[in-house]
Formats: C-alpha cells, structure tokens, sequence
C-alpha cells in the first residue's frame, strides 16, 4: 500500500476537503458561470478566468502563467467540454505545485543524520505561529521524538507562556531566559541544552512583530546566525508560517522572511478560514519553497503534511 493511502485516512482526507470547502465553492462557483454554454476557449472567456484566479489569491504573475499554459493546451488538445477543461486546469495546477522540484513530506518527521535537528520558525504576529509549533510538537512526540521548545519570542510574555502551555500539554521540554533577554542567546542555547538531553529535535519560536520593521529582519538574521554558531550547518530548518487568510499580504511577507533567514519550508494556516486558496499556487510558484504543512481547521490534528496530489484531488473533488 503506498504512503499515499497509508497517511491520509478518510478522516483526513474529510478535513481536508471541509478546510477548503470556501476555495471550491468560490473558484468553481465563478468558474461554472463562466464556461456556462460555451463549447470553446474565446478570449472572454480567459478574461473572466483571469479575474476568476486572481480574485481567489493565485496572484496576477501566476494567473498570467496558468492562461498561457491554458491557452496552449486548449489549441493542442482542441478544448471541447467543461470535463476537459477542469482537467485541462488540473493538471496546470500540479505542474506549478511540482516546480519547485521538492520532494513532499511523507510523515511528521525530519533527517535524522543531525541530532539534535534544529528547527527555527518565523512569521509576523497573529498568524499561528506558536499554535503551529504546539501542533507540530503534539505529532512529533506521538512519534516519541523527544524535543524542546525554545522561547526566543522574549518580547511578548503572551508568547513565552503559550509556548510553555504546548511544552506541558505535548509533554515537551521548554527552555526560556525569561522576558527581555537576547534572542539569540536564547536560541544557542536552546541548541546547547538539545545537545546536553541528547534530544532528537528543537523547535525554536522567534519574535513575530510586524515584517516591515527592518532591524526585527535583521535580529532574525542574528538569532539564525547564533544557532549555527552553536552548531554549524543550524537550522537545519527555517519554517515560515503564513495565515491564508491574508492573501497577497502573505506573499509581502514572504517576499521579506526569505531575505532575512533564507527561507526553507512554508507551513499555511487557516486555509478553512478562506476563500482565496489560491495563494498556495502563488507562494509556491513565486518563491520554489515548499509548503510543508497546511492548517483546515483549529484541531490537533488539523495541521496536515501537505501533500500535492491530496491538494489538488480534494480542490477538483
């Protein structure tokens, strides 16, 4: 049986299609009235698709790619129903989701010729970040990795708590300095106590004030360069968490973590609490970094491993 059918069960994959059901409803919704009794690709009708994909957050660069590709397919494969066309579209949209040339995750779990496996996450205030990290220590430890959690978000005592909350409930080592210490001191040694435990994982939380505030850039950049003087060749994972929800917003901060802290995974949240999922296209064809896990829901379970082919299968359900 491959991995496929191994790791996502119906009940996963009955999240999955409720997490994108507003995607579906607005894209395929817009999608039926436009290609209602037309038995060919006109130009009226690519307008109205390209209106269709940018106002579900694909973003204009890839809605240009997706209609000449569309356009190509259609004089090559002589476009004749609404069928055709939905696979036509289909299988532009695993091609964009492929070209990054990554291999998708097949479990929650990491290289294990490091140890301990460092991974640092990012992303601005407000988009789940440290829920996102208690997620990914809940199914870590139900594989009996053991892991800390490193809190190097000291300017928010919200933040330093919450974690210690997913430390306790996931049954996770916690480290912490306490408000208003140096992050990076904070980081390397969270790196030095996952050395001295002999753990197999630190996750490290950061600072998630606003993105377009150039010296908390530049602070990332100095927490990153701590960890790998710890430990050199550290992180050996830069986690990026955006909120679907935000759209093109996301993509600006994207477009500013990548620069900071040289970005290696992408993991997207609240994808059930929109209708413009189609920002998964865009981030993935704009910056070629893989999305590791996507958010349908506020369960423990409902951080999924992304997957292409489960994606793409529940989008054209």
């Amino acid at each position: 049986m491959s991995f496929f059918k191994n790791f996502f069960t119906k009940e996963k994959e009955k999240d999955l299609d409720k997490g994108l059901e507003k995607t579906k409803e607005n894209f395929f919704g817009q999608l039926s009235k436009a290609i209602a009794g037309k038995s060919t690709v006109d130009v009226d009708f690519l307008d109205e698709l390209e209106q269709i994909l940018i106002s579900s957050d694909v973003g204009l660069d890839t809605t240009i790619k997706i209609i000449e590709r569309l356009e190509k397919r259609v004089a090559k494969d002589k476009y004749i129903n609404t069928n055709e066309l939905n696979d036509i579209l289909k299988d532009e949209i695993v091609r964009i989701l492929s070209e990054n040339n990554t291999v998708d995750l097949e479990d929650y779990d990491f290289p294990r010729d490091q140890k301990p496996y460092i991974m640092m996450v990012v992303g601005v205030n407000g988009v789940g970040k440290t829920t996102t990290i208690g997620k990914l220590a809940h199914q870590f430890r139900k594989k009996k990795i053991n892991l800390v959690l490193g809190a190097a978000d000291t300017f928010r005592a919200a933040a330093v708590d919450q974690l210690k909350i997913w430390a306790d409930r996931t049954y996770s080592y916690f480290y912490n300095k306490g408000m208003n210490s140096d992050p990076a001191s904070v980081a390397y040694e969270t790196v030095q106590y996952a050395q001295n435990m002999d753990l197999d994982l630190a996750i490290i939380d950061t600072a998630g004030r606003l993105h377009t505030k150039k010296h908390l850039m530049i602070e990332l950049t100095k927490i990153k360069n701590s960890i790998n003087k710890k430990f050199p060749g550290a992180p050996h994972e830069v986690l990026l968490v955006l909120d679907a929800t935000n759209g093109q917003n996301a993509i600006e901060q994207a477009k500013k973590f990548t620069e900071a802290t040289n970005v290696t995974g992408i993991a997207l949240t609240k994808l059930d609490g929109t209708a413009k999922g189609g920002v998964v296209l865009a981030i993935s064809d704009l910056f070629k970094i893989p999305i590791r896990y996507i958010g349908v829901g506020e369960g423990l379970e409902h951080l999924q491993i992304f997957n292409k082919k489960a994606f793409v299968d529940s989008l054209f359900k």
